[in-house]
């Protein structure tokens, strides 16, 4: 396979809005041992990377001058010394991916060996579809079984339903049949969360405790800003996880388990930096035994990467995949 030595790619070294983005040539990375070049065919755009474009650039957690993405899907050019074969179709997915080292806004990857997930044969999702997945489906999936132990006979709700992660997690669960509940802020949204399969829409003006009744999983996706609202909203041996930080309030300084956790209410949180061949080897039997399919919203061409990243800044809503030609 050809492997040209420059290609397009937003990289960036200091905050940058989407209305300031622009593509850029710079080299294709050459592989060195333990990591494989990968030929991106699709990714989807996550909060985590809008926050690494406006705000966390100059952080000593992030590289001065990086390619943002946490995520892709793609094409193996060259696995180098790995255990990886050329062509090999491949999803990938955080461990650093776009903050530590370049990540997905690019034409070729170079990434870490445990990084790099293989898809299996039976999957015959078009680049979009498997563009929206790793770290959206991980994150539900990790999210609903590992931390809420979700099971049928559970009621879920899904706070902050209305982005690409909550719209998968109400997917998943509905594929268990249990009841689902999901919140968003906005009145012109409640239909497009019954649509996706919710057999609740609520209204959240920041306060659900006496409102929202019933649940004992919450997956928590506004984050701190509202967490001890949450945890006073599921029922007594509940389970809270809180994933998302959608709120804009990352930590809570002043948090006291004591008095803001009520009896007998269990709080987790779930983190997917850490992805594994066995955890998308579930998750892909899963979507196959239930004929699911990854959901997005928007699907951009890669030369209209600036656009979609203004379209995420502005929060329309739901995932956006870029796909290259």
């Amino acid at each position: 396979m050809h492997i040209p030595k420059t290609m397009s790619a937003l990289k960036i070294d200091r905050v940058t809005p989407g209305s300031e983005a622009r593509l850029t040539e710079i080299p294709v990375p050459e592989v060195k041992p333990g990591w494989a070049l990968v030929q991106i065919r699709a990714f989807g755009l996550n909060n985590a990377e809008r926050l690494v474009r406006l705000e966390e650039m100059g952080e000593p957690w992030i590289a001065p001058s990086v390619v943002p993405g946490i995520e892709c899907a793609g094409v193996v050019t060259n696995p180098g010394d790995t255990d990886l074969e050329a062509d090999q179709r491949v999803v990938a997915c955080m461990g650093g991916m776009g903050r530590e080292f370049d990540g997905s806004y690019a034409e070729y990857a170079l990434l870490p060996r445990k990084n790099i997930m293989r898809v299996p044969d039976h999957i015959d999702w078009p680049w979009a579809e498997l563009g929206a997945f790793p770290e959206t489906y991980l994150t539900a999936w990790g999210s609903l079984f590992e931390c809420l132990q979700l099971e049928l006979g559970d009621t879920l709700l899904v706070r902050g339903a209305t982005c690409g992660l909550g719209y998968a997690a109400v997917q998943l669960a509905k594929a268990l049949r249990v009841k689902v509940m999901a919140t968003t802020h906005r009145t012109t949204k409640l239909e497009l969360l019954r649509q996706a399969g919710a057999n609740e829409a609520i209204l959240d003006e920041g306060h659900l405790a006496g409102k929202a009744m019933g649940a004992n999983k919450v997956l928590d996706l506004v984050g701190p800003r509202d967490l001890r609202d949450t945890l006073r909203t599921v029922e007594h041996g509940g389970i809270v996880c809180s994933t998302g930080i959608l709120g804009g309030v990352y930590a809570l300084n002043d948090f006291d388990p004591i008095k803001d956790i009520p009896n007998g209410v269990y709080l987790t949180g779930y983190f997917s930096n850490y992805p594994t061949q066995e955890l998308f080897d579930a998750l892909f039997a899963f979507m196959g035994d239930h004929n699911l399919r990854p959901l997005y919203n928007t699907a951009f061409p890669f030369t209209d990467l600036p656009s979609a990243l203004a379209q995420q800044d502005a929060g329309t809503g739901g995932k956006i995949v870029i796909v290259h030609d």
